[in-house]
């Protein structure tokens, strides 16, 4: 029985504007809430740019007023770039919980700085960490950063949402695009640096993953060897078995040195095969491989199509990615088209029902209080999503086994024959915290029988393994529910439970590849350049929002469900822009190193100092006239072309050329205050790891010490927002291998014997097996 979508009671008014925070409506009404834009003035922004497509996108399914006074006492949620009046919040309903999406969060030394997604990029240390050392550093083409941001403030919405529900209290949340690029744009970089005792560093050391995309005969093919597995089989996939006896290759730092030699090898081999050929090898290997595909290519991608990822906009004029997860049982809200400003003035009627009495504070819980998640995800896009699940207050039991544990463990700062070296991977750490773990041998029939048992009392299962696996376990839905009704299962298939491409491993590289997002960054004269990272924890915040929609699903029905949220598919949500804009007539983009369509100048400029960059975007004329005052207005900058944004772009080279002189002179730290302090948008191009000492981000806390039994004491970056009822998200460090298996396997009725009977057969262990 299919029933009605599930936030079909929920209000919410949408006053931002943008990318991020209509992203964030988006999710919501596509979920059944009932959205309302609110567009004083002139309106969004979005509806003039490009071909309206994607303003079109984001906007779907909502309805749209110039005024809101009347509906204010009647939301549960308000969405806004600016926080309510003290007044508004008096007459609103005392469960309403307020979003506020903002460059830097709603406190901090760097609220009110001028800025653009390009240069929050290089603050976060994204645009650091990408590139190789002959060339400047390279952003990541797109606004990823919002369409993040977007994703986290709908997934805190939600959380905020289901405890107001409880509780009678709303909620203040506070979502910064910095904090939310800063977990997602790079790869715990300031973790391994602790781990490491902060090494010296000089310059950003930017660099590229080897293998990562490489040329075919007819295209662009992207490898992923995450695990030193997947190395030594790329070498022998690219029939170079002579180099597995090179150990300066297989580590990463000593590859990326040899760069030049290795890169030759490889595309020796590549540029003599097609990609599809390409893609046939790799899979007999299983290595994660994916053609880099443009705006075009996306769309006529055959796994897509077989799988009808694409549906037609409400307008007819484009196709949009679907809602990237789906709930059985519950059917998506139908799309409706996108609203002309003030379309529903007066027409918006929401009865004022009663709000529920307020508890006090001291009765105010984490919003999954009391939930049960058995977690069998591994890597970085499975644990992030049930990361989130765990600080938003879920009860979450990770499963390893001594013999296969989560190669994030393996991915570490410390090796054989170290004491405990698996217990020292900084990515395990940053994606794993306040979850407790077990180990089980899935192989065999008693640690088999025991997941079984403990899935039996979860509210949750979520599992990233490829769908074959799970059948090989006899671990399908069914079954499972058979045993539990109750249950709500959550698969992260990267590419789905069907089509051709369902049994194929992918990660975030393969993922940027076929999305588009890795065609669109580089240099126009090179091959794409892959984002790095970002996809997992997209993948992961979009799982945690459809398990908790899955949770409020089931609190009506009563039943469990199962939910499939594909990797792949957020990935496309995220890309949307270049594909809606393509399939409205626009020409596919393409690469443009560091220059974007919404400003110019914009670049990445050197300073005096050694490998020292000041990334700066000019997006309107009152930035431009305080960049000419700033550099001391020379004659280069009187040409009266320059005064618009057209003249600016026709002489992107003679600006560049000339901007690269000015800040070669002087300190990349003295020109950014220099053109902050005149409202001109600009920031160093810091070290990834540096995000670590960011006065902003550490005034907001996003960074909170783990206390870890093996590793000892080392800041992590936690939820990228915060609530007023929460002082901080960490609420346990991340566990030790099978650190939980006597506490949670006891609960199952197993006695000290029992659980050393298992320990003698590897069962269930707490040290690698062999370590």
């Amino acid at each position: 029985m299919t029933v009605g979508p599930v936030l079909q009671d929920v209000r919410v008014l949408d006053r931002s504007t943008g990318i991020a925070g209509p992203y964030c409506t988006k999710l919501l009404a596509d979920a059944g809430a009932d959205v309302v834009k609110v567009e004083h003035g002139a309106g969004d922004p979005l509806r003039t740019h490009g071909s309206g497509a994607l303003f079109e996108f984001l906007n779907a399914s909502k309805r749209a007023v110039t005024d809101d006074e009347s509906l204010l006492a009647s939301a549960h949620v308000l969405i806004c770039n600016e926080p309510p009046t003290d007044d508004e919040v008096d007459r609103a309903r005392p469960d309403l919980v307020v979003v506020t999406i903002t460059p830097f969060g709603r406190s901090g030394p760097w609220v009110g700085r001028p800025w653009t997604e390009f240069t929050l990029q290089a603050a976060c240390g994204s645009t650091g960490n990408r590139g190789l050392p002959e060339r400047p550093p390279l952003s990541a083409g797109g606004r990823i950063g919002e369409w993040v941001a977007g994703t986290y403030a709908a997934l805190a919405a939600l959380a905020a949402g289901r405890e107001a529900r409880r509780s009678g209290r709303g909620e203040d949340v506070d979502v910064a695009i910095l904090d939310c690029m800063a977990v997602t744009m790079t790869t715990y970089p300031s973790v391994f640096a602790s781990f490491f005792g902060w090494p010296p560093l000089a310059g950003t050391a930017r660099s590229i993953q080897l293998p990562s995309i490489e040329p075919s005969s007819d295209g662009c093919v992207v490898f992923t060897a995450n695990s030193a597995q997947q190395f030594q089989d790329f070498l022998v996939l690219m029939e170079r078995p002579d180099l597995l006896d090179d150990h300066e290759l297989a580590m990463v730092g000593k590859r990326f040195a040899r760069r030049a030699e290795f890169i030759d090898a490889v595309r020796a081999y590549t540029r003599s095969k097609t990609s599809a050929e390409l893609l046939d090898t790799a899979a007999a290997f299983r290595i994660p491989a994916a053609p880099v595909l443009d705006a075009p290519g996306v769309l006529a991608f055959e796994h897509f199509a077989d799988r009808d990822v694409f549906v037609p906009s409400p307008s007819g004029r484009f196709v949009q990615p679907r809602v990237p997860y789906r709930i059985a049982g519950f059917a998506p809200r139908p799309f409706a088209p996108a609203p002309e400003r003030g379309a529903h003035d007066g027409a918006v009627e929401w009865a004022r029902t009663p709000a529920p009495d307020p508890a006090p504070d001291d009765v105010w819980e984490l919003p999954l209080h009391g939930v049960r998640v058995v977690d069998l995800t591994a890597w970085w896009a499975g644990p992030s999503a049930t990361l989130a699940l765990a600080a938003l207050g879920a009860d979450v039991v990770k499963v390893e086994s001594v013999a296969r544990p989560d190669q994030m463990r393996l991915a570490g700062t410390r090796h054989p024959p170290a004491d405990d070296w698996w217990e020292w991977g900084p990515i395990f750490h940053g994606a794993n915290l306040a979850k407790r773990d077990v180990t089980l041998d899935l192989g065999s029939p008693d640690g088999l029988e025991l997941l079984r048992q403990l899935i039996d009392g979860a509210d949750v299962l979520i599992e990233n393994f490829t769908p074959r696996v799970i059948d090989h376990f006899g671990l399908d839905f069914d079954s499972l529910r058979a045993r539990n009704p109750r249950l709500i299962m959550v698969r992260m298939p990267a590419f789905g439970l069907d089509g051709p491409w369902r049994d194929r491993n992918g990660f975030a590289q393969t993922m940027e590849a076929v999305s588009g997002l890795a065609w669109r960054t580089g240099f126009e004269d090179e091959l794409p350049t892959l984002v790095l990272g970002v996809c997992d924890p997209l993948a992961g915040a979009h799982t945690a929002f459809a398990t908790m929609l899955a949770l409020d699903a089931r609190a009506r029905t009563g039943e469990g469900m199962l939910v499939e949220s594909v990797m792949v598919e957020s990935a496309l949500n995220v890309a949307a822009e270049a594909i809606v804009e393509y399939g409205a007539g626009a020409p596919a983009p393409g690469r443009q190193g560091n220059r974007g369509p919404d400003a110019a100048p914009q670049g990445v400029y050197p300073g005096s100092a050694f490998d020292s960059w000041v990334a700066l975007a000019i997006e309107t004329d009152a930035q431009w006239d305080a960049l000419v005052t700033v550099v001391g207005s020379p004659e280069w900058a009187a040409d009266p072309a320059l005064r618009t944004a057209e003249g600016r772009r026709t002489h992107h080279d003679m600006l560049d050329k000339h901007l690269g002189v000015w800040t070669s002179e002087r300190r990349a730290e003295e020109v950014v205050a220099s053109l902050s302090a005149a409202g001109v948008p600009a920031e160093v191009v810091i070290a990834a790891r540096d995000a670590l000492h960011n006065p902003q981000l550490r005034e907001r806390g996003l960074f909170e010490n783990e206390d870890h039994p093996v590793t000892g004491s080392h800041p992590v970056p936690t939820l990228p927002f915060r609530f007023a009822h929460v002082t901080g998200w960490l609420r346990a460090p991340s566990p030790t291998l099978g650190q939980h298996n006597d506490e949670v396997l006891g609960a199952l009725g197993l006695d000290a014997d029992a659980l050393a009977a298992l320990r003698e057969r590897d069962v269930i262990g707490e040290r690698l097996v062999g370590a």
